[in-house]
């Protein structure tokens, strides 16, 4: 669960990037994030993660209460959220089963759990036969898959996907929504930030538009289920 509480944001030099936000991510929530760039969607996610802390405000994420979380425990936090790049940021290097595989070890997973995990989760994300390939090998919608197996893999209680689609072809972008809300399904809490309107209108469900620093629509919405284009 995320939760923040009259939360604002003021960075060095005077800029306001929230506003008294009040919101609340359930367990098991999809929702949306939209809104025009600077508009605090960011901001938003580097709270969830800890990257900065509010100027004013409370935020708590999965049982975490951040305001007093101690810097040693921030990695504790972290693994119980997958993040999912609009870049892929996979390592070139590696396989796509060594690219999952390399978050369980850092974290000195067993390797008998890795061993079962990582086929399990690229199964999951429509990936058989993919396992040896590398970054290079791959589509832009394979590579996206293989991000989004990345942070499943630790089976984390929320993924954030920030803008999850920007960088593969459109008619891809339905299907990478609906592995998500296939994710979802499954119980795993998803925060996906978008820019893209046709998608939100398509699928509906719950809408977090953030404008100039402030939740200016938090509804849930039917989508209009017809493809376009």
């Amino acid at each position: 669960m995320v939760e923040m509480k009259d939360v604002s944001v003021v960075y060095s030099g005077g800029v306001d990037a929230l506003h008294h936000v009040n919101l609340k991510i359930n367990d098991g929530d999809f929702a949306f994030v939209v809104g025009p760039s600077g508009a605090g969607k960011s901001t938003l996610i580097k709270l969830i993660l800890k990257e900065i802390n509010p100027s004013s405000g409370s935020v708590l994420v999965n049982g975490y209460n951040l305001g007093k979380l101690r810097k040693r425990q921030i990695p504790s936090l972290r693994r119980t959220i997958g993040f999912v790049f609009q870049d892929f940021r996979l390592i070139s290097s590696m396989t796509v089963y060594e690219n999952i595989a390399f978050v369980l070890r850092v974290i000195d997973a067993p390797l008998r759990y890795i061993n079962r995990r990582v086929p399990y989760v690229i199964d999951l994300v429509g990936l058989n036969g993919k396992a040896d390939s590398y970054p290079n090998e791959l589509s832009g919608g394979e590579m996206q898959r293989v991000a989004i197996a990345r942070a499943l893999v630790n089976d984390p209680q929320l993924i954030i996907a920030d803008e999850p689609t920007g960088n593969i072809d459109p008619e891809l972008s339905y299907e990478i929504v609906e592995l998500l809300q296939a994710i979802n399904d499954s119980g795993t809490t998803i925060l996906m930030v978008t820019h893209e309107h046709s998608l939100v209108r398509h699928f509906g469900g719950r809408i977090i538009n953030i404008n100039q620093g402030h939740v200016i629509f938090d509804e849930v919405v039917g989508g209009n289920l017809i493809h376009e284009g």
